[in-house]
Parts: structure tokens; sequence; C-alpha cells
């Protein structure tokens, strides 16, 4: 522990240093610095509609989306709140009527948002601009069903985040931050390895003191990675002295903030570095500053908190020999699935517990009393098959004598080429393979996916017969129906996104799916332009379409 404290003390010095060094770098206006002067375009710390063009016109919610979207397919909340990702987001008159042209009303006026963002009366500056507009219409309006779940699951996460921000003396606000990290799903992943509510990379974790291996990882444990990841808040804080730093520090990290403070010659505010950071941090004090908004006036918005349909009141004993989770649930007839959702600290079941280390362990209040009874039981429950040898077992070669089943086959790239596809709007997994002529699972390996889900504007990793891979390069480029014919399948099938209509036999009509925009739409039919769709359809703002809305084509001979 000694080592570990010498070893942070001397980066933390480190870190300051560059700092300072920043503050006093040449005054010169950065190479590549945008045009508008730094002192006009950019916002300061208070709340003023005179910079509202300051900020690129930028919206930075497909960034965050991926987040929701893993909360809302967690077990509990699939469980729990019921939610069905099919049903159809009933817009409010607060949306932007942009969201949808039949929506007469008008979005909410921008003195009113930065009335209510004034009277939080928070420590941390919340200034109001485009990019902070956006994402308050992204949560209000594109994710409502999400964040009115998520709202639900704050009720149970604030208390424990506030008790350890209080510990520090940190604003409370801060909070709100691991609604951006995570969406409140403590079993997040990151395409880059951020695990948990506060998403913390392994070496950021381990240094402050949470355990990180094989079996274990307490970046996923709701109580120790939130005291972790307000210490490291607090020493961020010592550092910069300014929050929006601190906000953006936490997403990039320090040496990302530092090497932009010294290129915009040494100003420590994070308007200034703005345009020098890489675009989710330019998204994140402005996500920040929305989830603090939408956190505390969602019921102006419309937004009602999701209940659960059973509540998990928990409590925690400790143990002291080798466990696994599945050994409780088969003794105590307790779900498997609801252990794993309270113990998403145990990454493979297993509690690699020992007399000189103890491990907690999460069960539900009323089987706490039945634990203790019955512990010698449980640890005695299959325990050759666990632990043969009382000795720790990878758990997926546990099977009973009876199963036959196989290590899955690793699929193999011998005499293949790598070829790179972008995902685009309404398209699934099983689509891709069958285009590509490969299985799911074979794409989900290649591109280390977890689950079948695949987003707009994803980059896939797939590998072709070396002799077809100029064939399948095109395969980026074309349009669905190019790709459908490619695999013999007909464009008069019913497709995402696609009625034919059965009452003009002159038109046929394209219903709009999330993500749809003229040009893509444009694209699936063959001489129609987008131009020719926006003047049959009386569409004056080509940004204005919304899920569900039908769209006129006119058929081409």
């Amino acid at each position: 522990m000694r080592i570990r404290k010498i070893t942070f003390l001397i980066i933390l010095l480190f870190v300051s240093f560059q700092v300072l060094q920043g503050k006093t770098t040449s005054k010169n206006k950065p190479e590549g610095t945008p045009s508008k002067d730094n002192d006009t375009a950019l916002l300061d710390s208070s709340i003023v509609l005179d910079s509202f063009d300051a900020l690129p016109d930028e919206d930075f919610g497909d960034v965050f989306s991926e987040k929701f979207d893993s909360l809302v397919s967690d077990w509990y909340i699939k469980s729990a709140y019921n939610y069905d990702s099919t049903e159809e987001v009933t817009l409010t008159p607060f949306c932007d009527n942009t969201l949808n042209p039949e929506l007469k009303t008008q979005s909410l006026p921008d003195s009113v948002i930065i009335r209510r963002l004034t009277e939080l009366n928070s420590i941390i500056d919340l200034p109001y601009n485009e990019s902070v507009k956006k994402m308050i219409d992204f949560y209000s309006c594109k994710i409502r069903k999400k964040v009115q779940v998520m709202l639900g699951v704050a009720d149970y996460y604030f208390p424990i985040f506030e008790q350890a921000l209080d510990k520090y003396q940190l604003p409370l606000e801060l909070k709100y931050m691991a609604i951006i990290e995570s969406a409140l799903n403590p079993k997040a992943v990151s395409r880059v390895g951020a695990s948990g509510l506060w998403q913390f990379m392994y070496g950021t974790g381990k240094l402050y003191g949470l355990e990180v291996s094989s079996y274990v990882d307490e970046r996923r444990d709701p109580i120790k990675s939130t005291e972790a990841a307000a210490r490291y808040l607090r020493d961020l804080y010592n550092i910069y002295k300014d929050w929006h730093l601190v906000i953006a520090a936490y997403n990039c990290g320090p040496g990302t903030i530092n090497r932009a403070i010294a290129r915009c010659g040494g100003k420590h505010d994070y308007w200034s570095v703005y345009y020098r950071l890489p675009r989710e941090t330019r998204g994140y004090v402005p996500a920040f500053i929305s989830a603090a908004y939408i956190m505390n006036y969602f019921k102006q918005h419309d937004l009602i908190p999701s209940k659960p349909s059973f509540q998990i009141t928990s409590d925690t004993v400790m143990v002291s020999d080798y466990l696994n989770l599945k050994q409780i649930a088969s003794v105590l007839n307790i779900d498997i699935e609801l252990l794993r959702e309270i113990n998403p600290m145990y990454k493979k079941d297993v509690i690699p517990a020992k007399k000189e280390k103890p491990y907690p362990i999460v069960l539900p209040v009323e089987s706490i009393q039945r634990f203790i009874e019955s512990e010698k039981e449980i640890l005695a429950y299959n325990r050759n098959d666990f632990f043969p040898n009382n000795r720790i077992k990878e758990p997926e070669k546990i099977a009973s004598k009876s199963s036959s089943a196989s290590t899955p086959k690793v699929p193999s790239t011998e005499g293949k080429t790598k070829v790179y596809y972008t995902v685009k709007t309404d398209e699934v997994i099983g689509m891709v393979a069958a285009w590509f002529k490969v299985k799911p699972s074979e794409i989900k390996y290649w591109n280390n996916m977890r689950g079948n889900l695949i987003r707009s504007g994803q980059r896939l990793t797939i590998y072709v017969p070396n002799d077809e891979a100029d064939y399948f390069k095109d395969f980026d480029n074309m349009s669905f129906n190019e790709k459908q014919h490619a695999i013999g399948k007909t464009t008069t099938q019913i497709i995402p996104g696609l009625k034919s209509s059965t009452e003009d036999s002159t038109y046929i009509y394209h219903v709009v799916r999330s993500g749809d925009n003229l040009w893509d739409i444009a694209k699936q039919y063959p001489g129609v332009s987008a131009d020719d769709i926006k003047n049959l359809n009386n569409i004056s703002n080509t940004r204005g379409l919304s899920p569900g809305q039908k769209l006129k084509i006119a058929k081409k001979s």
C-alpha cells in the first residue's frame, strides 16, 4: 500500500508540473486554432446567450446512446421494468417540432432553460449553448423511455454516490457524471475496456485500490467503485482547480487535457481548450450539464420515472472459502440471474475467497438467514464439480457427467482476407452475416462482441475468401436493395422501414426509422433523389423527420 501511495504521488506531481508548465508556454495563437478569435468565439463560464453560436453545431447523442442501450439490455431492467424497445415513443409539446413535422407546438424557449439552470444554484457552472440544447433534446425527446428507466434506477444509486461525494467534500452534482459514464449500469463495458458505473480503465482502477483479476472486477462494485471515483475526482480538482476541466479529464485523462492546455497557450479553462479535445470529450461537459438539467426538471418534460415491478432488497455476508453463485442458487432456490445482478463484481460466478482474504456476497435480504444456516451445505454442494481437489476451476469447463458439449470452435481465418463494413441504420447482425456469407457468431468473435447488438456507424471486421475480397469490399457502398439482390433477395420483400402502398400504385411509402435522413432513404430507391422526396412530401426542414413518419416515394419506370 505504501508503494502504491508513493507511486501515485509521483504521478500527481508530474501531472501538476505539466499543467503549470502549460500556463507559462508561448502565448502565440496555436497552429490550427479556428478562425474565430477564441476570446469571443468560446463560452465563458457564465450562462449567456451572447455566445450561443460559440461552439460547433455538434450533436453528441450518438456518442452516449450506446450506454443507454446497454442499460435497457440488462436482465433486471428487462425483468423488473418490463422495458419494450418496440413500443412507439410518444413525443410531447416540449420536444423540438423538427422531430415531428405534425407537431405544431414550439420547442421550449432558451430563456426558460437558462433560468432553470441558474436556479439549480450549482457549485459547478452550468453554461448553456447549442450543444447543451441538443443533449437536452436527446434526453427528453429521442430516448425518453430509456431516460424514464434511468430515473427509476437513480433512486437506488444516487444515495450511494452522494454519501461518497459528501465524504470527500465534493459537489454532489458530480453524481450526474455516472449517467454519461454508464447510464447507471454497473456492468457497462466500453469499447476501450472501461468498466462499471464510473467506467474505470484497468490501470486507473488498480491505482485507486480496485481489485481487477480473472475472477473479480471491483470496478463493477457500486460502493467500492464510487469510493474510488470520489477520490479520483478530488485528486483531479487538486490539479486543475476547475470543475469543467476535472470532468473532461475524467473522460479523456489528464495527459490529453495537459496537451490541450499547452497547445492553447496555457489557457486554463474547458471552453478555451474545447477544439483541442477528442470528440467524445467535447460532448462530455455539455452532456453533464444536460444530465443535471434533466434529472432536476424531468417532470416539466412529462418524463415519468419507471418503477420496477419488484424490488431487490439486499444485504451482505462475508465468505471465506471458494464459492460459486450456482451453488447458492441451487441450494437456496434463487434465480442465478438475480444473484449475478446483485453481485456484478464476480466475472465468472466464482467467489475466490480464502480465510486470509474473505469476500462479500450480496443476497436478497430474505435469504440472508437461510444462507447462514445452510452455509456448510452450500459449500459442499457439488463441491468437486465446481472446485476439483478444492481448487478453482474455470466455470465454463464444469459440466455434468451426462454432458457431451464440446468447446466452441474458433473461426478460422486461413485463406481469408480482412474487409471492413460500416453498419447502416436499422441493420442487424444476422442481416450483415447473410450478406457476407458468414455466421453471426463469427462476426461477434472477430469484433470481440458479447451480444448481438450492432449500431449505425459501427465498423465491423469481417473475413472473406481471398478470391472474393474485392467483391465484398464493395458492399460497404451498396444500397440496402443492392445487398439484398446480391444474396438473391428481391426488393419486393417487406424490409425494415419500407412499406408498399396498396392504395395508390403510382407511389410506394417509406416508414421512417430512427436515424433515417432523406439522403439515406433516397439511396434505397433507384432514380429517386433527396430533393424528389422533399418536394413530394412538402418537407421544408431536411432534418425534420421522425420515427413512424410515412413518406411518399414516386415510382420510377
